[in-house]
C-alpha cells in the first residue's frame, strides 16, 4: 500500500499530463529560540482562522468562454491529499481542510481531499 507522500508524489508527476501545476504546500509551524511561534505555509497566519490550506496548491490551466476562445486561464486548484485507506473523521483538523476545499470551489477553484491519483484524475473531469 503506498504512504500519502507517494500517493502525494505520484499525483505531482501525473498533473503537468493535464496541464496542472501543483507544488507542495508545507504548512505547520514551530518555537524560535525565543519562544515565538513562527507559522508556515499557505494561509497559516493563526490557528483562529477556521481553515486549513491543502498539501498541494497550484493552478490549472483552462480554455474558456466563446469571446476568449484560444486564451488561458490559470484556475487555482488544492488538493489535499490523504492515505489510501483514509476515512473521513469529525476532527478540528479535517473540519478546516473542509473548510478551505470548500472555500476555493465557492470562488470557482478546483478542490478535492484525494487518497489516490485516480481521485485527483476525478476532480480533473468535472
Amino acid at each position: 500500500m503506498k504512504s500519502e507522500s507517494e500517493i502525494q508524489q505520484l499525483i505531482q508527476m501525473e498533473a503537468p499530463k493535464y496541464n496542472c501545476v501543483l507544488m507542495r504546500n508545507n504548512s505547520g509551524g514551530f518555537k524560535d529560540a525565543t519562544g515565538r511561534l513562527v507559522r508556515f505555509g499557505l494561509g497559516q497566519s493563526s490557528d483562529k482562522i477556521g481553515y486549513k490550506s491543502s498539501d498541494l496548491i497550484g493552478w490549472t490551466e483552462v480554455i474558456i468562454t466563446k469571446e476568449m476562445v484560444g486564451t488561458k486561464i490559470a484556475v487555482f486548484t488544492a488538493i489535499e491529499v490523504k492515505a489510501p485507506n483514509w476515512k473521513p473523521k469529525n476532527d478540528e483538523r479535517e473540519h478546516a481542510q473542509t473548510n478551505f476545499i470548500n472555500w476555493v470551489r465557492a470562488k470557482g477553484g478546483l478542490a478535492a481531499m484525494v487518497n489516490s491519483v485516480d481521485g485527483f484524475l476525478k476532480l480533473l473531469r468535472q
